[in-house]
């Protein structure tokens, strides 16, 4: 009988060690896959159990939350939603979270270990924080200003505080309310059916993701190289180009919608646009020479971050001359992003200093204690400080003298170069008309702002026009808010 009772208290012994062996198999090595699992409706509960940390431009927050009465309990709202989504994106019930939103996603749910009062707080006890807040960098009047500006059509504006790298402006438009999105149920599916449909694709973020051939803009990064190579060294005296231009190992000739660009110099080329100086530049520089300059600008760069990720802007590593020559003035594979551009002006408004583009300036804790800044971040130094000034004196030319004039500020120094992107079979398409240019108070040593802005539909009758006429306005629109802070 002893026997028996022994053997049944070691046979339910076994089953208990088994039992919390399972347990543990389940709570520690299978945790992460279990909370993972579709079919897990508890982290969705949880995750909307509590009021989401807010993003903030200046010291007002741009989003908000609202009660739902259903078992998630709390829902995303936007103020000024369409002005901010390209800076914020959206969190959705449905679709999860893009820009901000994702990328400080767990800041912003909580989960973030800088929230946590202790080292491990959160691992140890599986639980959240409130959310945390994001303040950008975001300037509301140069926002509003570019929004303003576009007017609807389809473009983008990338501004950049040149001395820090902080982004001033993003904007994007046609814009989108993401609060359309927030939630859950026949209305958001709807939505998002159609903005996806919408042939102006009003979400996709045209700052930051949408690539243009850059056109005549790109003459600055060609001029940095043709500067640092020494293959021009007076920007003020003539070069050996003709007009027209053959194309090297072609009888395609280049043509120019400017006057006398025959033999002209580096500067009356960069204030009256000469396609055939620049390509021949370009030539003369070399391959490896424009790769270079290029990278250094930011092309080619795959993981640049925001913290949101960046579309790369491309320049083309293996081309034959005639295909360099026609990269060189921002045309053949040669494209960019409007932030890559206004990374271009703003490294000639700095000295030559490029500085890394950033979105975001802090993060606080719900009770607005600061855990992390994101400070000012070297990023390359595309061209000598020598070569940048002389970047600044022809880029001050185009706005005082050239092409650029509709960018003019009273009593301020003003850096412009106006572009026109050909594009579409055969060029049959309206063209992107760009303008990217700086500007520096009176009696300051350091720029106020950097801005790129493309226009798609853009109408032109020559060129360069096209990017003075339709995107400088807006550009100046931008300055001018940027320095009346």
């Amino acid at each position: 009988m002893i026997r028996c009772i022994r053997r049944a208290a070691a046979f339910c012994l076994l089953l208990l060690v088994a039992l919390l062996v399972n347990a543990a198999r389940i709570q520690v090595f299978e945790a992460d896959e279990l909370d993972d699992n579709p079919a897990n409706r508890r982290n969705t509960i949880a995750r909307y159990d509590q009021p989401r940390g807010n993003i903030l431009v200046g010291d007002r927050p741009v989003t908000g939350n609202k009660e739902t009465g259903e078992r998630l309990s709390f829902e995303r709202t936007y103020l000024h939603g369409p002005l901010y989504a390209p800076v914020t994106g959206y969190a959705s019930q449905t679709y999860g979270t893009t820009l901000i939103e994702n990328a400080e996603d767990a800041v912003l749910s909580g989960t973030d270990s800088l929230l946590a009062p202790l080292p491990f707080w959160n691992e140890f006890t599986r639980g959240r924080q409130p959310g945390g807040d994001v303040v950008t960098t975001i300037r509301a009047s140069m926002q509003q200003a570019a929004y303003d500006g576009l007017r609807g059509r389809r473009g983008a504006v990338a501004a950049l505080d040149p001395s820090t790298g902080a982004i001033l402006a993003l904007v994007s438009t046609p814009s989108y309310d993401p609060e359309r999105l927030s939630g859950t149920g026949s209305a958001v599916t709807d939505a998002w059916a159609r903005l996806n449909a919408a042939t102006s694709m009003p979400m996709l973020n045209r700052a930051i993701r949408q690539t243009y051939p850059p056109g005549s803009t790109f003459k600055i990064v060609t001029a940095a190289a043709a500067l640092d190579e020494r293959v021009v060294t007076d920007a003020d005296a003539a070069t050996d180009t003709p007009s027209p231009y053959v194309l090297p190992g072609t009888r395609t000739t280049l043509p120019n919608e400017a006057r006398g660009c025959e033999q002209a110099s580096l500067a009356d080329a960069i204030r009256v646009s000469c396609n055939t100086v620049m390509a021949h530049l370009g030539v003369e520089v070399g391959l490896e020479g424009m790769v270079e300059t290029a990278e250094r600008f930011g092309f080619n760069d795959s993981g640049l971050r925001i913290p949101s990720g960046v579309a790369r802007s491309n320049f083309d590593t293996d081309m034959s001359d005639d295909q360099l020559a026609l990269s060189s003035i921002g045309q053949f594979n040669t494209t960019a992003t409007p932030l890559q551009m206004a990374m271009v002006a703003s490294a000639v408004a700095n000295g030559g200093d490029l500085r890394r583009p950033h979105l975001v300036d802090r993060v606080t804790t719900a009770d607005g204690d600061t855990v992390r800044r994101e400070g000012s971040e070297a990023y390359e130094r595309p061209m000598n400080p020598a070569t940048a000034v002389q970047l600044q004196r022809m880029m001050v030319d185009v706005v005082e003298n050239g092409t650029g004039s509709n960018a003019a500020i009273d009593g301020v120094e003003v850096g412009g170069k106006t572009g026109t992107a050909q594009h579409g079979v055969d060029n049959s398409g309206l063209p992107y008309a760009w303008f990217i240019s700086w500007a520096r108070a009176p009696d300051s040593g350091r720029p106020a702002v950097a801005v790129a802005v493309v226009v798609e539909d853009a109408a032109a009758d020559r060129g360069d026009i096209s990017g003075g006429g339709s995107a400088a306005p807006i550009a100046r629109a931008v300055m001018e808010a940027a320095l009346e802070e």
